[in-house]
C-alpha cells in the first residue's frame, strides 16, 4: 500500500477566504486529507471563515500593516508579504522536510521557487494554474498602459510554469494555451478541474415559475473587481429594466461598493438594484434559492468562475459572456453572449424570466452536469496520482 505524502501547500492570499483561489486551496487540502495524506498551509496572516481541524497552518508572524483582502497583484503583497512568505515558507521546510510543495497562483509560485533555493532537500513544485495573467493582469492595472502589461504578463506566463516540476490546470483552455501558444511540454501539464460542494446545494429547488408575490430576480454573487465586469452587467439590466417593469437585480458582493453605487444611481437604478453583503457559504444555498435567473458577466476567464460552479450545483438558469464559461454549452447548460454584448445579455435574461420551462431545463441540466464531473474528491484523486509521479519511491 502507497504510504502517505506530505505535502505543503503555498497560498499567497488570504486563507480561508470565501472567493474562487482560496477556495480551490481548502477543498482540494481537505479532499487530500479525506486521502490520508498529511497537508501543511504556508500562507498571509489574513483569514474569514473556518479551516478544516486537520489542516496544519503556518501563517506570516507579521502582517507589516497590511489588512485589504482584495484579490489581485499589489506592491505591498510583492514588497512586504511575498518575500517574508518565502521566509515561512523556508523554515518550514528546513523544519520538516515534505514530499511535494503545491503552490497556487503565480504569486504562490514565486513564492515556492525562491524558498527551495540552497535547501539540502529539495522537493518538487507543482504549480496549479487557475488562470492565466495575460487575462487578468491588464484589469487589476487599469491605471497603466494596456500593452506593456499584457506584454509583462505573457512573459510572466511563458517562464514561470516552465520553472516548476508539473503544472495543474483548471481548465482544458488553459492546458492548450501553454502547450499551444507558449510551449510548454504536454507531458508536464495535467488538468485538475475545480469542484463543488453538490450536496450543499442539495436543498435549492429546481428552478420554476416566478413567484408572484415577489419581483424576479437575478443575482449576481461575488467581488466588485474590474475583473467581474459588473459594468457590463449594470449595462444589460439597465437594457433590461426598460422592457420589464419589475425585474431587480440583487449583487451579494464582498468589498468596496462606493463606486459601484455611484454607477447604479447614474444609470437610474437605485430602486431596481438590491445591493447586499455576501454571505456566508453556509447561507448561499438560500441566497441561491432566491434567484430566478443567475449571472456571470466575466468576457474574460480561463478559468471556472467558482461562482458559475455554484449556480451550477443550484440548478439555477445562468446568463453568462462565453468567454468566462469553460464546458458551459449554450443552450444545453446556459445561454451564452458574445463577450461584452449587452443587448444579448439583456435579452437573454429577459427570455429566462419569461420562459420558465427552458429556465428549468438549463437549470437541472447545469446541475446534473456538476453532478457528474465537478466533485473534489475526483480533483484529489488526480492530484494524488501526479504527486505520486513526482514522489522518488522509499527506499527499500
Amino acid at each position: 500500500m502507497d504510504r502517505p505524502l506530505d505535502i505543503v501547500v503555498v497560498a499567497a492570499c488570504p486563507f480561508p477566504y470565501p472567493r474562487g483561489t482560496p477556495i480551490r486551496i481548502l477543498r482540494t487540502a481537505e479532499a487530500l486529507l479525506d486521502r490520508g495524506h498529511r497537508v501543511r498551509v504556508v500562507t498571509y496572516h489574513l483569514g474569514k471563515g473556518a479551516a478544516d481541524d486537520r489542516l496544519t497552518i503556518r501563517r506570516l508572524a507579521h502582517g507589516l500593516g497590511y489588512r485589504k483582502a482584495s484579490p489581485g497583484p499589489s506592491i505591498a503583497k510583492l514588497v512586504a508579504l511575498d518575500p517574508q512568505l518565502a521566509w515561512t515558507l523556508r523554515s518550514e521546510l528546513a523544519r520538516a522536510p515534505a514530499d511535494v510543495v503545491y503552490a497556487h497562483h503565480f504569486e504562490g509560485v514565486l513564492v515556492a521557487l525562491a524558498a527551495r533555493r540552497g535547501l539540502r532537500s529539495c522537493p518538487p513544485v507543482i504549480f496549479d494554474v487557475h488562470t492565466l495573467l495575460a487575462s487578468e493582469l491588464p484589469s487589476y492595472l487599469g491605471y497603466l498602459p494596456t500593452g506593456p502589461v499584457r506584454r509583462l504578463a505573457l512573459l510572466f506566463d511563458r517562464t514561470l510554469p516552465r520553472r516548476a516540476d508539473h503544472v495543474t490546470t483548471v481548465t482544458e483552455r488553459i492546458r492548450d494555451k501553454l502547450i499551444g501558444e507558449l510551449g510548454l511540454p504536454a507531458e508536464r501539464v495535467s488538468t485538475v478541474p475545480n469542484g463543488v460542494e453538490v450536496d450543499h446545494f442539495a436543498s435549492v429547488p429546481p428552478a420554476g415559475p416566478l413567484d408572484q408575490a415577489r419581483p424576479p430576480r437575478i443575482l449576481f454573487t461575488g467581488n466588485p473587481a474590474p475583473y467581474q465586469r459588473l459594468d457590463l452587467l449594470l449595462d444589460a439590466f439597465a437594457k433590461l429594466a426598460r422592457r420589464h417593469p419589475s425585474a431587480e437585480l440583487v449583487l451579494s458582493l464582498d468589498g468596496d461598493t462606493a463606486s459601484l453605487r455611484s454607477r447604479i444611481a447614474a444609470l437610474g437604478l437605485t430602486e431596481r438594484v438590491d445591493l447586499r453583503p455576501a454571505v456566508p457559504f453556509a447561507e448561499l444555498p438560500a441566497l441561491l434559492a432566491e434567484a430566478d435567473v443567475a449571472a456571470n458577466p466575466r468576457t474574460d476567464a480561463d478559468g471556472t468562475p467558482v461562482k458559475l460552479l455554484n449556480y451550477m450545483a443550484a440548478g439555477r438558469p445562468i446568463v453568462s459572456f462565453a468567454g468566462a464559461a469553460p464546458g458551459v454549452v449554450h443552450g444545453e447548460t446556459a445561454l451564452l453572449c458574445p463577450d461584452g454584448d449587452t443587448d444579448c445579455f439583456a435579452e437573454a435574461l429577459l427570455r429566462l424570466i419569461e420562459d420558465r420551462q427552458l429556465a428549468a431545463r438549463l437549470g437541472a441540466a447545469a446541475r446534473a452536469q456538476v453532478d457528474r464531473t465537478a466533485r473534489w474528491s475526483r480533483a484529489a484523486e488526480s492530484l494524488e496520482r501526479i504527486m505520486r509521479g513526482l514522489v522518488a519511491p522509499s527506499p527499500g
